[in-house]
């Protein structure tokens, strides 16, 4: 099993407190940020950031569904890790400065990829899907804060 990794970025124009707040906020925000390829949203426990347990399904394609569900931690200043208890998935989002009223956010997704020839084309492909979708998340994410 290789280790597949996803990562996308973007410099969005609010200052990265207000950023990382709207990201670490799953009872208002966070949902209003997923596109199409997230369903079943339901915060569990928590809510914002540390100690939050959320889950949701994500369908990167038309066959492959992850049902996540996601402890939510804040390991440093700026840092939110989601990690999945039905996978090897980790996902941290990372938001810091990039000048006057204006930030970095940058997601990547870690996970145990499959072996074999399946496993050749799950590290080919499923990091642009990903990337697609957190490409997404981004932009919507851009619209909330930028307002």
């Amino acid at each position: 099993m290789a280790q597949v990794e996803a990562t996308t970025e973007r410099v969005i124009a609010a200052d990265a407190e207000t950023v990382f707040d709207a990201l670490a906020d799953y009872k208002e925000t966070r949902e209003k940020l997923l596109p199409e390829h997230f369903s079943e949203y339901d915060v569990r426990e928590g809510g914002d950031g540390e100690g939050t347990l959320v889950h949701w399904k994500l369908q990167a394609t038309s066959k492959r569904i992850r049902d996540c569900l996601l402890e939510v931690t804040e390991p440093t200043d700026g840092r939110l890790v989601e990690k999945d208890r039905n996978s090897s998935m980790v996902t941290t989002w990372t938001v810091t400065p990039a000048g006057e009223g204006r930030s970095k956010v940058v997601v990547t997704t870690v996970w145990n990829g499959a072996g074999g020839i399946g496993g050749f084309f799950e590290k080919t492909f499923a990091p642009k899907g990903l990337g697609r979708i957190y490409d997404q998340v981004l932009a919507k994410l851009a619209a909330e804060v930028e307002k």
